[in-house]
């Protein structure tokens, strides 16, 4: 009998077996990744690949948390903007209100410019000393910035991505709210989302749970890099979860449990254009956005991650690896591309 796309169970497997032969470079004793497909708020798709933990042999799976790597600025922008929603912020705030130790060349910076990577700031990895002893801190890349009293380019001027912006905003958190931001996160955006296994990881602070380790490929085999200087930045890059919650945090953005409709309009509206080829795209404030698209790569020492939407179809596909190439984009693409085809399919 003739099986077509759309045909419910057959559909489903051969479905879920294209996905098994993309993820076929994951498997088996290398460094893995865990998938999520979430269609209408739920996972029809769920599984790890391949190992979390090579040394122990610990297998990768929905509970595994892996380091999100910039897949943690929407959290960083989430958290700004929601002090915003409460009144205790402005994102038109110039970021010297909060942050007076920036250089005066950095006066016309408001929280909206670093929100859309159009502050001009300095990176801050090309101003730390090389090699730097032990890690550097979001407190400790506002010290750098500090001392130089230069910009790429004037405020608004142009799109330039910046882990410094971020870095600087993590701070703003703090003192805008009076806590660390770890904390900020915690008691407003994990805790009331039900997501208990994320966090900003803070050296001494709670232990990571089934916690992934990153390696790198090296001499045919797979070698430890799990933290380098730049790891225990955390607005940038240093949160940790798993793809059960981030599925909770996903389904935050259709609806008011944690953000209004106007907070929801900024941080997945376009903000500013970053590319007119292979076509229009955009940031919002911790988002990249296209036509029907919205998502975030997340690229650090040993972990590529990858988180996209397709918001009008109610799809999303999260990869989490804890390897350092490739980044799982085109995969995670690849992947909702293949829901999308067989709900073209289907019959009416």
């Amino acid at each position: 009998m003739l099986v077509h796309a759309g045909d419910g169970a057959a559909s489903r497997a051969a479905r879920d077996a294209e996905i098994e032969r993309l993820m076929q470079p994951y498997t088996g004793d290398v460094p893995g990744a865990s998938v999520l497909v979430l269609k209408d708020g739920k996972p029809v798709f769920r599984r790890g690949f391949g190992q979390a933990d090579l040394a122990r042999g610990t297998p990768a799976g929905p509970e595994t948390n892996y380091r999100l790597a910039s897949v943690t600025k929407p959290f960083t922008a989430a958290a700004v903007l929601l002090l915003a929603q409460h009144g205790k912020l402005s994102i038109d705030d110039p970021v010297k209100r909060w942050l007076p130790e920036l250089p005066q060349v950095a006066g016309a910076i408001t929280l909206r410019h670093l929100l859309s990577h159009t502050s001009g700031v300095l990176d801050y990895e090309d101003l730390m000393p090389k090699p730097y002893e032990g890690q550097i801190l979001d407190a400790g890349v506002l010290a750098l910035l500090a001392k130089e009293d230069r910009l790429y380019f004037p405020p608004g001027a142009q799109y330039r991505y910046s882990n410094s912006g971020y870095a600087l905003l993590a701070l703003v958190v703090e003192r805008a709210s009076g806590m660390t931001f770890a904390d900020y996160l915690r008691r407003h955006v994990f805790e009331p989302l039900g997501m208990h296994a994320t966090h900003a990881r803070v050296e001494g602070g709670p232990a990571i749970p089934h916690r992934a380790f990153g390696y790198s490929a090296q001499d045919g085999g797979w070698t430890q890099t799990d933290q380098n200087p730049y790891s225990a930045v955390l607005g940038d890059g240093g949160i940790y979860s798993n793809i059960d919650d981030l599925a909770l945090w996903d389904a935050a953005w259709y609806d008011d449990r944690l953000f209004d409709a106007r907070t929801r309009a900024l941080a997945l509206g376009r903000q500013v254009q970053v590319a007119s080829m292979p076509e229009a795209t955009y940031y919002g404030f911790g988002w990249r956005i296209a036509d029907g698209r919205q998502w975030h790569n997340g690229e650090s020492i040993g972990f590529r991650n990858s988180y996209v939407r397709w918001p009008e179809r109610h799809l999303t596909v999260i990869v989490l690896s804890n390897r350092n190439d490739p980044t799982p984009y085109e995969l995670a693409t690849a992947i909702g591309t293949l829901y999308m085809a067989d709900e073209e399919a289907a019959p009416d």
